[in-house]
């Protein structure tokens, strides 16, 4: 057997540079590169071996930990998982902050590699720089805390161990149904150990993804059931753009005149302007996809994970005779909400469904009701679209039963702005193939009602774990997926300000990525979920300290983030019009470096549900008569929600 000496770290990096995948015919490297963020825990280990031995693989330096895993989260994503970065950090804080970064992709699953530095294996130098002690455990290390959010976790103490942790890793990372973060921790003396690798590991493997086909008797089973249904609807959702089967999704959908609502994944698998396609579905969908819903008597999810918010917290679905069926590669999601699971690949399975359902003639019962839902949400998105600040005594008729601050706010920064006019003009003024960006706050709901994509896998929104300082960085993955398109992060001010350090690595690498920044001086999301529930706007809005009450009531804070983006070396513009609002979009098309927008909107602006609810924790005692009536109201809607 012949063999190669290397070090631990110089093994791995020449395992990674060696694994392909196959879908559909099609090979291509599955590892594009490593992310750093170097430190005594990893530099002299990976990075000794990047730096000699990296091949083909791309070296890309990270600026956050966490930002980082968040770049190779957003360009997985994009790549509908067929390829992937690693990320490797230092030991302790450096490793920590990928924590959440890990439990972002395995929420979503979506693979991404995770190479942590850890403490020494042989313990003699202990306690070193940013070790964690347990008196009571001398082997956990801050790289246990990967194990909650991690597909597959594991610890190389010795330098042979390497070998069946990257074949498990990497039966992990492509796995359909079971995808998610990796995490292999390197104790940073094993990194520079010595062993004698047999050749063929290091030989190219080529891991297949295969279709999962469905079993000719759930197909059936499946079938009889639509049969039996006057008014199924579609769910689309993520695993559509995965498997990707748009094709045979919307051929499904046409064939049998059955409608689909959207999921936050899913959107953007179909154009919004197909006629069947009611948009975005559930606590963040819009007025057609939900009344549609409401009376439908069988729902059909393809590559749902049934959410709360897909299911309006399991109240969407009214018809006391609802039926489901899940299609999903995971048998786990297809079994939710005691589906009839058809555990197979997206595509396969409908190619099958509908050649049963064509031989038995099968056609919705569906007459005007698909046309008028539609009809009524353009009614309402045009009034969306339109509405514009008038003054004193401004109601926007969105969320207008909390606008205490818009007035002090129109006075502080002169804008007139609502959010719900932003992004109409953004609709049009937008080039059609390009990717939009989100995760968190108040955007992403109005996101998935009001915007409309008109070329497909163009909206890439994580909203798995809505992890907030996500947008930044997953839109420079997003451009590393699609460097020959415009990417637009859609943020507001509380997640910019968590975390948008990946800005520096875009300049850095000529990757012009462009940030949409809606500044409405709070956490405009919660402070509207705390207000509609009965509090009052408590620790949301951005205020200062008043000396008089001791309380974060005082004047609002005003934060030119523009500046910020100049700091940098970004192109940077401030607008508070909608005419400012255009002129920024057109220059930011001419420049060549990443661009910000620093648009000043009112509070309060956004969209509102529209026949859903969502379960929160609404508080059962209370001295205040509108946190009673909010958890009334939440009791009832409890009864009429599903038990499962």
């Amino acid at each position: 057997m012949k063999t190669i000496r290397l070090t631990t770290a110089q093994a791995l990096v020449k395992f990674l540079d060696n694994q392909y995948i196959e879908f559909d015919g099609k090979e291509q490297k599955f590892v594009k590169g490593i992310f750093a963020v170097f430190g005594h825990g990893n530099v002299l280990g990976i990075g000794q071996a990047l730096e000699e031995c990296g091949g083909d693989l791309i070296f890309h330096q990270g600026r956050n930990e966490q930002g980082m895993a968040h770049v190779a989260i957003g360009f997985a994503k994009q790549k509908h998982r067929k390829q992937i970065y690693a990320c490797t950090s230092s030991i302790g804080p450096g490793a920590a902050n990928m924590v959440t970064a890990a439990a972002t992709a395995t929420a979503n699953n979506i693979p991404v590699l995770i190479l942590p530095g850890d403490v020494y294996a042989t313990r003699q130098p202990d306690p070193v720089l940013q070790q964690i002690e347990h008196p009571h455990d001398l082997s956990v290390t801050t790289n246990d805390a990967f194990k909650a959010v991690s597909r597959y976790w594991d610890r190389i103490n010795r330098p042979e161990q390497l070998m069946t942790a990257m074949i498990n890793a990497m039966r992990a990372l492509t796995d359909p149904a079971n995808t998610g973060a990796v995490t292999i921790c390197l104790p940073q003396d094993v990194q520079g150990e010595s062993y004698d690798y047999p050749e063929y590991f290091f030989k190219k493997r080529v891991h297949k993804i295969e279709r999962r086909p469905p079993s000719q008797d759930t197909i059936l089973e499946a079938a009889e059931l639509i049969m039996k249904s006057k008014k199924p609807l579609l769910i689309c959702g993520g695993g559509v753009r995965y498997s990707e089967a748009s094709d045979s999704f919307i051929s499904f959908a046409e064939e049998f005149n059955i409608p689909f609502g959207e999921t936050q994944a899913g959107k953007s698998a179909i154009e919004w302007d197909h006629p069947l396609n009611l948009g975005g579905i559930g606590v963040t969908g819009n007025l057609s996809a939900n009344l549609i819903a409401k009376d439908a008597d069988l729902v059909i999810g393809v590559g749902t994970r049934y959410t709360d918010f897909t299911t309006s917290s399991k109240y969407l679905f009214q018809n006391e005779n609802v039926k489901f069926i899940s299609i999903n590669v995971s048998e786990f999601h297809a079994n939710k909400l005691d589906s009839l699971p058809v555990v197979a690949d997206a595509k396969l399975a409908l190619d099958a469904l509908k050649e049963v359902l064509k031989e038995k003639n099968y056609k919705s019962g569906y007459t005007d009701e698909i046309k008028d839902a539609k009809e009524k949400w353009a009614k309402e998105l045009d009034r969306l679209f339109s509405i514009e600040y008038t003054g004193e005594g401004f109601k926007p008729e969105i969320a207008g039963h909390i606008d205490h601050v818009l007035p002090e706010f129109h006075q502080d920064t002169g804008s007139v702005l609502t959010q719900t006019r932003v992004l109409g003009e953004l609709d049009k003024l937008l080039p059609e193939d390009a990717i939009v960006v989100g995760s968190s706050g108040s955007l992403p709901g109005d996101l998935q009602r009001v915007w409309r994509p008109k070329v497909r896998n163009t909206y890439h929104m994580e909203y798995g774990y809505s992890c907030m300082g996500y947008e930044i960085a997953a839109s420079l993955g997003a451009k590393l997926a699609c460097p020959d398109k415009e990417v637009y992060a859609m943020v507001g001010d509380g997640s910019f300000l968590m975390l948008h350090s990946e800005m520096i690595t875009s300049l850095q690498e000529n990757k012009k990525i462009n940030i949409l920044l809606f500044d409405n001086m709070s956490f405009g999301c919660i402070n509207n979920l705390q207000m509609s529930n009965g509090m009052g706007s408590f620790g949301t809005e951005f205020r200062y300290r008043n000396e008089e009450s001791n309380k974060l009531d005082g004047k609002l804070m005003r934060i030119d983030y523009a500046k910020i983006a100049e700091g940098y070396g970004a192109k940077a513009y401030r607008v508070t019009t909608v005419e400012e609002l255009r002129a920024a979009i057109e220059d930011s098309k001419k420049q060549d470096v990443t661009t910000l927008i620093d648009i000043k909107v009112l509070p309060k602006t956004m969209t509102d549900g529209y026949e859903s609810w969502w379960r929160v924790g609404v508080a059962s005692q209370s001295e205040k008569e509108a946190i009673k009536e909010a958890y009334r109201d939440m009791e009832e809607h409890v009864k009429k929600a599903r038990k499962y």
